[in-house]
């Protein structure tokens, strides 16, 4: 397989902006309270709920999907990426995230894995 050069010299990449965001990744996952790894007391810092979900999708597409990202791994599923960048959320407030994308092997297809605080900030 021929691995393009920016892959190999872990250049920054531009993620499609078509890739998918799975609603359920937000409702079901990251603005539920969950007894480990939560998420949603940190994004309601920035005024993200479970009551909008519509906001969330639409600024990470904006504002985190627009920057570059880093290759951080091969899993037999496909490409890891990372994008850190800040997050302005409904009440202004920037939180610092580092979002995990996927390029799938099979597929085809860019999606969206999760995303954390980002410590190195």
């Amino acid at each position: 397989m021929d691995i393009p050069l920016q892959l190999r010299q872990n250049l920054p990449v531009k993620l499609p902006n078509n890739a998918t965001i799975a609603p359920e990744k937000l409702t079901k996952y990251l603005l539920v309270r969950q007894a480990r790894g939560d998420k949603s007391a940190f994004l309601a810092k920035a005024g993200y709920t479970a009551a909008n979900p519509e906001q969330l999708l639409h600024d990470l597409r904006s504002q985190v999907l627009s920057k570059e990202a880093i290759l951080i791994g091969r899993t037999k599923f496909g490409e890891l990426y990372e994008i850190r960048a800040p997050l302005t959320g409904p009440t202004g407030s920037a939180l610092q995230i580092c979002s995990i994308w996927m390029n799938e092997h099979l597929s085809g297809v860019t999606k969206f894995i999760t995303l954390v605080p980002d410590r190195k900030k």
